[in-house]
């Protein structure tokens, strides 16, 4: 994976506070990781955590005035070779599967011809609901691939 971009959408789930250690992990083999944090994955890792890992500043607002002045959002969908969403919420797939794009993740995810890799978690019943598996068979229908949900510890 050594000179690959990648983008890294971080959703708002408690398994947030993972995704810092597979942006170590990904910068160690040489890859390029941008990241985009979802307003709710701010309550459960700091923008400036995942910022110091990454060696940039972290893109949390599809607003953003010093960043959108040249359409960021496409930029960041476009100049990358993979778009990671981890963990991917419930939320953040239905807004995926039904092309959403009221935030800068789901924009970027709606702007992007790359391939997309989502890793799940969240909650057994949520992801066992008919409205979260026809959002997957909605997703894996627009080729995007995934890994997980595995099984662990939750916090109930």
């Amino acid at each position: 994976m050594s000179n690959k971009r990648v983008v890294l959408i971080i959703g708002g789930g408690i398994a947030a506070y993972k995704s810092l250690e597979l942006i170590r992990r990904l910068k160690e083999t040489g890859v390029s990781v941008r990241v985009v944090m979802t307003e709710a994955a701010q309550k459960f890792v700091t923008p400036l955590a995942a910022g110091a890992l990454v060696g940039e500043p972290v893109f949390t607002d599809l607003f953003d005035q010093a960043r959108e002045f040249d359409v960021g959002h496409i930029r960041l969908a476009r100049e990358t070779d993979l778009i990671i969403v981890a963990p991917a919420t419930a939320d953040l797939m239905a807004k995926a599967a039904n092309g959403l794009a009221n935030d800068l993740a789901s924009a970027v995810l709606l702007a992007t011809d790359k391939p997309v890799l989502l890793a799940p978690a969240m909650n057994p019943f949520m992801w066992a609901n008919p409205a979260t598996q026809r959002n997957v068979a909605r997703l894996q229908a627009d080729h995007h691939k995934f890994i997980g949900p595995n099984e662990g510890e939750m916090a109930e």
